[in-house]
């Protein structure tokens, strides 16, 4: 146990992506709630249809699909189950986008990286991704100063930092703005640096 002190945006990253986090647990998320992509084949069967149509719209009979955020993989091993009743003829080269490790058994078919590939032509799809990028929380004080909500990584207690300031604080005054005592906010602007 430590009494260390850190920002919300760091103690999200680590429950989430750490060592031990969320994403990295052997059940991993489908473990604890279902998403559209566990809950049938039809959402695959949908990005299937869009993948041919961008393929078409490409004017090519080769396309990438990237899957930011692909968990275990589901959504990338559905559309390419899905793909021959859609097109047979397209060739897909599959990416799964994830910090966690490759899960065993995924189809050879799907490359496994840590980041988005250069060079894509097709389709990125970031269905589980975007509302799972860590931001910093920040708070008005009782003198209407915004600032930086820490948390204790020992036991989640918070308490207020520093001002926030810089591209944060820009951030917050354009999106965001927090105008009465104790009102909260994330700052969304690696979100928005994400997208």
């Amino acid at each position: 146990m430590t009494d260390e002190w850190c920002g919300w945006r760091e103690a999200t990253r680590t429950a989430l992506y750490g060592d031990e986090g969320f994403y990295r647990r052997p059940e991993g998320p489908a473990g604890h709630f279902r998403t559209s992509v566990h809950a049938s084949g039809l959402f695959a069967s949908a990005v299937a249809r869009l993948l041919v149509r961008t393929a078409r719209e490409l004017g090519s009979g080769t396309v990438d699909l990237v899957d930011v955020g692909a968990g275990r993989g589901e959504l990338l091993t559905g559309v390419l189950a899905a793909l021959p009743a859609e097109d047979p003829s397209l060739a897909v080269r599959a990416y799964a986008v994830e910090l966690a490790p490759r899960p065993p058994g995924l189809d050879p078919a799907v490359t496994w990286c840590s980041g988005v590939p250069s060079g894509v032509r097709g389709l990125l799809f970031a269905n589980e991704w975007l509302d799972n990028v860590p931001a910093e929380v920040a708070e008005a004080d009782a003198d209407g100063v915004v600032r930086r909500v820490l948390v204790r990584r020992s036991d989640g207690a918070e308490r207020l930092g520093g001002p926030v300031t810089g591209e944060d604080a820009r951030w917050l005054e354009r999106w965001w703005p927090l105008t009465r005592p104790g009102e909260r906010a994330e700052i969304g602007r690696p979100r928005d640096e994400a997208w």
